[in-house]
Formats: structure tokens, sequence, C-alpha cells
């Protein structure tokens, strides 16, 4: 008996972890300061800012929950991958913080080329638009924990931002407005539902389903880079537990007043197939609206003119926020 009897092959690991050091030769986001990466025991990247007086470092990780069904079901795992991105830059980007670094984690129980070239390539696509450099990760041969042809993945990323420059909700205060941005669908949240209102492959759906999950960085640069860093109070990425994420961006003695919206057709087919009422899709899904941030009532012109003339990214609603009462409301 040998290792490869048993159904792990160490030497097609190897070779994978070969094509992708070569693929990654290339400049990607942030390669002035990764030292080195994929292949060794660990990975080095330049922890110097000088441009910040007190940087603080950021981390998130996240999976991509049961979609990972959905997307293997038809074969569609590039997208998973962006999906992975974003649940956990997405998230640093609530704060404020400059995307640094990412690993993944990949367990299968027999390694495929293709799914995993397929993967890997969507990863790293991600990674460069999310400004985050892809710097190492752990791929795992687990014979008899997974399912023939079945994977799992974890992500997990790091930051920076400077103190006196983060978000928080603690910066929010009366008067404040909020912004909704949109959402590319339903993102990596609320499939164990969805897959029991259109089947763990998404029927006629699918596509519109497999959508991947929107990298909110573009415009978070374009947002900073036109100087409303300053102007931003705290930021939300809408989520698993959909709108009650908005209440984790606000101080717990504030509210917040939301416009309502009208739901993408998309939900809109979601809410009428499943029966599920409005208060549910709002508990439940981003209901198009993706990431919210909470800004200075003056800037709130400027900040709509950076999002029109950023690619993808559009206004949803908005909102205030008053002292009545503490959570969130549609009106």
């Amino acid at each position: 008996m040998d290792y490869k009897s048993s159904g792990v092959d160490v030497e097609k690991a190897d070779k994978m972890v070969d094509w992708m050091k070569s693929d990654l030769k290339e400049p990607g986001a942030q390669a002035n300061r990764v030292v080195s990466g994929i292949g060794g025991f660990a990975a080095l990247f330049s922890g110097k800012f000088p441009e910040m007086k007190n940087p603080l470092l950021v981390s998130s990780t996240d999976g991509v929950g049961t979609k990972l069904i959905m997307g293997l079901e038809n074969n569609s795992v590039s997208g998973l991958a962006q999906d992975l991105v974003g649940m956990c830059v997405n998230d640093m980007l609530c704060i404020g913080a400059e995307p640094l670094f990412f690993l993944d984690y990949f367990a299968t129980s027999k390694l495929d080329e293709d799914q995993l070239k397929s993967f890997f390539t969507g990863l790293k696509k991600a990674c460069n638009e999310s400004g985050t450099a892809l710097i190492g990760g752990e791929t795992a041969e687990l014979p008899g924990l997974y399912q023939t042809g079945h994977f799992d993945c974890a992500g997990f990323s790091v930051g920076v931002v400077d103190e006196e420059k983060a978000w928080s909700p603690e910066k929010v205060v009366e008067g404040d407005v909020f912004v909704g941005i949109s959402s590319s669908g339903f993102h990596s949240n609320g499939y164990s539902l969805l897959r029991k209102v259109f089947g763990d492959d998404g029927g006629e759906m699918s596509e519109e389903l497999l959508s991947p999950t929107k990298l909110y960085w573009p415009l978070v640069k374009a947002l900073k880079d036109a100087g409303l860093d300053s102007d931003i109070r705290s930021g939300c990425h809408i989520t698993g537990g959909g709108m009650d994420n908005i209440t984790r961006a606000l101080p717990k003695n504030l509210g917040v007043e939301i416009k309502d919206w009208e739901l993408p057709k998309l939900f809109k087919v979601t809410q009428d197939k499943g029966n599920i009422t409005r208060e549910n899709m709002l508990l439940t899904f981003n209901c198009g609206m993706g990431f919210g941030f909470f800004i200075a009532k003056d800037s709130l012109n400027k900040f709509k003119e950076v999002v029109e003339n950023t690619k993808d990214f559009d206004l949803v609603t908005s909102g205030e926020v008053v002292s009545s009462f503490t959570g969130w409301k549609i009106v």
C-alpha cells in the first residue's frame, strides 16, 4: 500500500502547485509588496505603510455556503471563486480598508485538474479586480470526507487601514445619509432556501442564480480617489440575514429610514415561486442592494456623481439616520 492507493495523489498536487506558481508570474494586484508567495511553507508580504500614521491590519474569512452545490450541479466553479473573494474582501471594505493579500483553502475528495484550474483562474481574476494579491493557500485531497467531484473552499483576506481614517458605526450621527448600491444577484447568501425554491441545479434560472458576487473595491477606490474617504462614516456588506446587516454599521442608539425600492426581476420571481413574504425576503436576501454606505449629508451629490461614473455600480435607494428609533425601517 502507498499514499496514492489510499486516494491521495501527492505528485498530481505538486504539479498543480507548479502550474499555479507559473500562472502567477505576471504582475498582479499588490505585486510590488509581495516578497514571496505560492510554493513555500508560508508567504511574505511587505508591511511598510509610510503613508499611514497608525496602520491597522484588517482580517476577514468566509466561504460561499451551499451555492457550491448549485455551482457543482452546473459544472460552473469559476464564478464560485469570485464569490469567495467577494465574501471576504467586501467585508473588509466596510471599515474603509485597503485589500492587501488573500489566501484560499480548497478541499476535495480527489483532485480534478480542470475543476481546480477553473477555480484558480477565477480566483486570480477576482483578486486582481479586488486589489488584493493571491499570495498563498492550501489544496487538500480528502478521500472519504467529500462526495466524488465535490469540494469545499474558504477564503482569508488581510487589508490595512489608517486608524484615524477607519470607518466605524461610532462615526455615524443623526442626519447622516444612507446610500444603497446595487448587487449582481443573490451573491452567495440564502442558497439553502433558493435550492428549495428552484432545486439543487437552479432549473431554468441557474445562470442568473449563479451570477457571481459583485466586487465593491473598484467603487470604494473611486470614492477614496475622489476625496470622499473622510465623508464616509461606515459601510455595510449585505450578506446572510439581509437588511439586518445594516444595523451592524449603525451605533446602538440610532436608526435609519430607508426609501422603499422595487425588487429586481430575479428577486420577484423567487418571491412568487417560493411564496415568500416581503419581510422574509428582506431578512434573507440582499434584495438587489449588495452594499451600503453611511455618509455625511452634504457629500451626497458628489457621492452620487462618483457612483454614476464608476462602471457596473448603481444607486438603489437612500435613507436618513434618525434618533426616534433604533435599527432599520423601510418607508
